[in-house]
């Protein structure tokens, strides 16, 4: 991340200098963006929605979480301070103070200071300062301030405060994702779970606020769940969902409607594309699958002690070919990896389901409609699964570049489906 607006300090200090309630706040966040981010955003990594409407909502109950960058803290917020309704900074006084020691003892001062064992047998790390021992130490040390009665700010000027890089491979996007839902479900499973650690000291708006991004890897069961069952069911014959001609059918197509047309409305109204709503989705689905069920499995045995805490820095740096197919838009696959076999075999999953549907329809027209009226959500899934994955299928079968997806993630995704199918019907 870097510097990117000039007036950046100097909105900070309107926060923390305000006559009001500027000594109210421990920290000004402004939103993480970044400049290489392509037309339709090919990997979701904006965070659109959330910077542009759901963080500036927690500004009313308390303020947004501390995200790890591109933040202004109050000194003394940070190093442990409780707030205090009728203190108030002294600038003038914090300003003129002198210094009278001698330069040799200064010196050694800052030796002590800047050594790594400065912070032993102290409370740093602990109750002041970056909170240690989580990948997502940002959001327990954001927490901790504002459990000590310090509001937080967001600000999100016209130009954008701080830039940096995002990934432009998707393996990068999935395991950058993977350490932050571990790092959250680290904090939600541990002593600082917003809702005990917090509780009557934060809002609980705002507990609740903090928990709905701490379970992000617990999506991945009810993700999985209509990922695989529908289809399996499709192609053993077993219907899930009321027939199209049932009147139980309205809230099933009102909830799925209304929730696509309003996350797509939210999505164009800050600033998005329809393409890029597209891509979104289709990440938020990829992420799910993948990043946050290795992010859960990797925490449930952190806890019962058979892995140790690990921090893995997302590479950013990409040869010629990979930052140009990332340019003209095309998922960068590539390598081998244990993510992309989940991928590629639940798209062939539900492209097998899809044509044993289709199967079922077209080869018995006497009960094409019978079929249709009792499977016709499942098929109509599996179909919208089918084209959210279709960027794995250019990648696993027509694809001739060197972003294509590995022949030996192809042959085993291959086997995996057949084998689930295979299962599901006898």
């Amino acid at each position: 991340m870097y510097s990117n607006n000039s007036e950046s300090i100097k909105y900070s200090l309107c926060v923390f200098m305000d006559e009001e309630k500027g000594d109210e706040f421990g920290y000004v966040q402004f939103p993480q963006s970044f400049d290489n981010l392509t037309k339709n955003d090919i990997y979701g990594c904006s965070f659109r929605v959330i910077q542009k409407l759901e963080v500036h909502g927690l500004d009313a109950n308390g303020g947004p979480c501390f995200i790890g960058t591109g933040c202004f803290h109050r000194r003394e917020a940070l190093c442990g301070k409780k707030y205090e309704k009728n203190f108030r900074f002294d600038l003038k006084k914090l300003n003129n103070t002198k210094v009278n020691e001698r330069a040799s003892l200064l010196e050694e001062t800052c030796k002590v200071l800047a050594s790594c064992a400065f912070e032993h047998n102290t409370t740093w790390g602990k109750e002041m300062g970056l909170i240690y021992g989580f990948p997502a130490e940002d959001i327990v040390t954001g927490l901790s301030v504002q459990c000590r009665g310090w509001k937080s700010i967001f600000l999100d000027p016209e130009r954008d405060g701080f830039l940096g890089v995002a990934p432009i491979t998707l393996l990068q996007l999935l395991v950058q994702h993977k350490r932050w839902t571990e790092g959250h479900l680290q904090v939600f499973l541990s002593k600082y779970c917003p809702l005990l650690y917090g509780y009557k000291k934060i809002p609980l708006k705002l507990r609740l606020a903090y928990c709905a991004y701490n379970l992000w890897a617990a999506n991945c069961l009810a993700t999985l769940y209509y990922v695989v069952v529908p289809c399996l069911c499709l192609l053993k014959g077993i219907p899930l969902f009321p027939k199209i001609s049932s009147p139980w059918v309205l809230p099933f197509a009102y909830v799925a409607f209304s929730h696509h047309a309003y996350s797509l409305g939210e999505f164009l109204w800050c600033g998005g594309t329809f393409l890029g709503w597209c891509n979104d989705q289709r990440m938020w689905l990829f992420k799910r699958t993948t990043s946050y069920l290795f992010a859960s499995f990797e925490t449930i045995l952190k806890l019962l002690g058979y892995s140790q805490l690990a921090f893995v820095i997302t590479t950013k740096v990409a040869d010629e070919d990979v930052s140009k197919r990332y340019d003209q838009e095309m998922i960068e696959f590539g390598v081998a990896s244990p993510m992309f076999d989940i991928l590629a075999t639940l798209a062939i999953l539900n492209l097998l389901g899809s044509f044993g549907a289709i199967k079922k329809v077209t080869m018995h027209a006497d009960k094409g409609f019978k079929v249709l009226d009792q499977f016709g959500l499942q098929i109509l899934l599996c179909l919208v699964l089918v084209t959210i994955n279709l960027p794995v299928y250019q990648a696993l079968f027509f694809r001739m570049d060197k972003g294509k997806m590995p022949s030996s993630v192809t042959y085993k995704s291959i086997i995996f489906a057949l084998l689930a199918c295979t299962l599901a019907v006898y």
